[in-house]
């Protein structure tokens, strides 16, 4: 019998705050924008029960940017699909209907940029608070660092462009440091090999005593909450 695994969505208790812009273009004919703009509150609700929340709006006659916030269950693909097809549904109903080109852009939004994030996970031996020289040099070995994974460049499939990179930090419980490097090298090891077995894009990885840092690129057809239980 294969072991269950020790986390479990059904045990979380989720504190986040997850946002993405969403933009759809016209397929042939310009956007209504009035037609479009009235049936947005309508669209509200639904999306509310899709666990999405419109944050901003921005319509012109050739393209619609939309920020939205999502809980941790709502991966990429589902959220893309939810926000084109009530649209489109919502439009119909009001008799006007409106065509979307097949492909959409969706990417994740934080404060920080991309490049800050991977600078900052590089640079978390420098800022860690260790006594021992040695082994502040020890710990530079569990850095993972690779430009040639250039998260930047999008996520393609023949429905749109994905830019759904993550930064993610796992906490040892109670803050216990570890200290044996053999286990530290397999927490960075099993890090990789994650990434490898689910087709996540890592680029940068810190491990620390007590934690570590991943920024990477997740697999859109899976949520944040999914990606985090699995590591």
């Amino acid at each position: 019998m294969p072991p269950e695994p020790l986390y479990q969505s059904t045990d979380l208790r989720a504190a986040y705050q997850l946002r993405y812009g969403w933009t759809g273009w016209p397929s042939n004919e310009p956007f209504p924008n009035d037609h479009i703009a009235a049936a947005l509150p309508a669209i509200a609700p639904e999306w509310e029960s899709d666990g999405l929340r419109v944050l901003e709006s921005l319509l012109s006659p050739q393209q619609l940017q939309l920020t939205l916030s999502a809980t941790p269950q709502l991966d990429p693909v589902t959220l893309a699909a939810r926000v084109k097809g009530r649209i489109q549904h919502h439009c119909r109903q009001r008799g006007q209907a409106v065509s979307f080109s097949r492909k959409v852009g969706v990417r994740s939004l934080g404060d920080p940029t991309r490049a800050q994030v991977e600078a900052y996970i590089r640079a978390q031996v420098e800022h860690h608070d260790v006594a021992d020289a040695r082994f502040m040099e020890a710990l530079k070995a569990f850095t993972v660092d690779r430009p040639e994974i250039d998260l930047s460049q999008p996520s393609e499939t023949n429905s749109g462009r994905y830019w759904y990179n993550l930064h993610l930090v796992l906490v040892v419980g109670e803050r216990f440091r570890i200290g044996e490097p053999a286990t530290l090298a397999k927490i960075r090891d099993g890090a990789l090999q994650i990434c490898a077995r689910k087709g996540y894009w890592l680029s940068t990885a810190a491990v620390l005593p007590d934690h570590l840092h991943l920024a990477f690129r997740g697999s859109i057809g899976q949520s944040p909450e999914t990606i985090g239980c699995h590591f």
